[in-house]
């Protein structure tokens, strides 16, 4: 890796590098030739298409052009927005295949930005990674850096099932300018810099979907998260170390398939873990990964950090919900001490 994208640039190369290899890959979505004006310049409006503001309309073509032996990577620009159409995928897409005993597939990525932290209220800002992992046949993707977004775009693509990939408007540089945009020229963004830009393969190699992996060794505490989190974990372990505390920082990278093997041993190793998750806390991701370690036996002691409620408009409330450093410590304290 001897080389530098940022978030966004990262997946664009992956998703390039594959569609030049697969002709069935095709990419649409609202305002699609603006976007990805280069993915247009380069492989044409025939694969890189516009589609009218009807989510509905073009996930239920998504799904038929998956059916039928293309490889779409459809655009929803906000996941807040799946609401609108989630009968394709929550009762087409991810159906398909078992209804059918495998002999339909439905080979498409349903690409979304999502994530709070810059003031644009609860329609806008959810993450809902656990509420579309809570449906069986989708995977759901969560990345927290270029090398990993290139990656695991590129292993969402080779998939023979739908995959949800989700990208935190955090860490995705094209989303920076236009939330900056439109009168909040003055709003400080806490942006990772070392998620929002870092050193990334040539070629890009698809990632495993399923295996997390350890970004920061520790022997008292483990730290879980995914996406922006991930950032905000390595902070607070960054200030425990200050402190005497050595945590463990684990980045599960995806949601669906989830990586149970690697909880365990992380429960295993500390005895206390804590999960930082910016969706919402109850029924979600965090209680899932709480029954995993019950269930894998490890006595653990086990906190959370997640977003409690409705995500509010005003940007200081807002900082108050969403998962963040002060809250992470608070936390790891709380679990130190016992």
């Amino acid at each position: 890796m001897n080389r530098t994208l940022t978030f966004a640039e990262a997946i664009e190369e992956a998703l390039a590098q594959a569609m030049t290899d697969d002709p069935s890959i095709v990419v649409f979505g609202e305002d699609i030739p603006l976007i990805r004006r280069n993915l247009l310049a380069r492989f044409g409006d025939r694969r890189v298409r516009a589609a009218p503001i009807s989510e509905s309309a073009f996930l239920g073509a998504a799904v038929g052009a998956a059916m039928t032996g293309l490889r779409p990577v459809v655009e929803i620009m906000l996941v807040d927005f799946l609401g609108v159409c989630a009968d394709a995928l929550v009762n087409h897409a991810a159906k398909l295949d078992a209804f059918s005993g495998g002999m339909w597939q439905a080979p498409m990525v349903v690409r979304a930005a999502c994530g709070g932290g810059y003031g644009d209220g609860g329609q806008h800002e959810q993450s809902l990674w656990g509420w579309l992992a809570h449906i069986p046949g989708m995977a759901v993707v969560v990345p927290s850096n270029p090398a990993d977004a290139g990656g695991l775009m590129l292993a969402a693509v080779e998939s023979n099932g739908p995959v949800i990939f989700l990208e935190h408007k955090l860490l995705a540089d094209y989303w920076l300018d236009y939330m900056g945009s439109g009168g909040r020229e003055n709003v400080v963004f806490d942006m990772p810099e070392e998620g929002a830009r870092g050193p990334v393969p040539n070629p890009w190699e698809a990632l495993p979907l399923g295996q997390a992996v350890i970004r920061r060794e520790g022997s008292d505490l483990s730290m879980v998260s995914l996406g922006v989190g991930v950032h905000r974990c390595l902070q607070a372990a960054s200030e425990l170390e200050r402190q005497g505390v050595s945590a463990q920082v684990i980045d599960l990278r995806t949601v669906v398939p989830l990586d149970r093997g690697a909880l365990g041993t992380a429960a295993g190793h500390t005895g206390r873990l804590l999960v930082v998750d910016e969706d919402y806390r109850d029924f979600g991701l965090s209680g899932e990964i709480a029954a995993t370690i019950l269930e894998s036996g490890h006595p653990c002691r086990f906190e959370r950090v997640c977003t409690n409620e409705t995500i509010p408009y005003s940007r200081n409330l807002e900082d108050q919900t969403l998962p963040n450093v002060q809250r992470i410590l608070a936390a790891a304290t709380r679990l130190i001490q016992v």
